[in-house]
């Protein structure tokens, strides 16, 4: 085999083996959260992507709109996204509650996390925004792994892995 070929079915194994991670949600609990999400989340989940890329020291959420030219979505995002991590710094997470349900995993040992466990930074993207979600205790991590891996089953139609980052990457 090639070594060109060799790589390229190593970024895809790599690829599949990231989407497994999160499994997909049944055709039913995927129709209910996007019903759910749409009376909580301004921006329309058709024209727009969830991203969730894990990170050492936790994850950065990001939602895109999938036109850039779409002002009309990205300023939808911007506030949504404004909104809820505001939310979460003062420990409030009834947003994803509502979209998921109580039992949705990690989602208990976030709202249990006492103030400043969780650094949570919000960023303004060209065409989204950002949230950039970090612990240093290790079970908060795992939560917010967790968090993340539920939000992709949940959101599958909606929603894409993103690349693993390590300490040190800056975004």
């Amino acid at each position: 085999m090639n070594r060109r070929l060799s790589v390229f079915l190593s970024v895809m194994l790599l690829s599949v083996s990231c989407v497994q991670a999160a499994e997909r949600a049944s055709e039913e609990r995927l129709d209910e959260v996007a019903g759910r999400g749409a009376r909580v989340m301004p921006f329309s989940l058709e024209q727009t992507t969830h991203v969730f890329s894990k990170t050492d020291q936790g994850g950065v959420q990001q939602v895109i709109a999938r036109d850039d030219g779409d002002n009309t979505q990205i300023v939808l995002i911007r506030e949504h996204l404004s909104k809820i991590a505001r939310d979460f710094r003062q420990g409030n997470f009834s947003d994803p509650a509502r979209i998921h349900g109580d039992e949705m995993p990690g989602l208990a040992e976030l709202r249990a996390a006492r103030p400043g466990q969780i650094e949570v930074t919000y960023k303004e993207l060209p065409n989204g925004a950002e949230i950039d979600y970090s612990a240093r205790d290790a079970k908060l991590v795992a939560a917010i792994h967790a968090w993340f891996d539920a939000q992709l089953s949940d959101h599958a139609r909606h929603a894409v892995p993103g690349h693993d980052h390590h300490q040190g990457h800056q975004h």
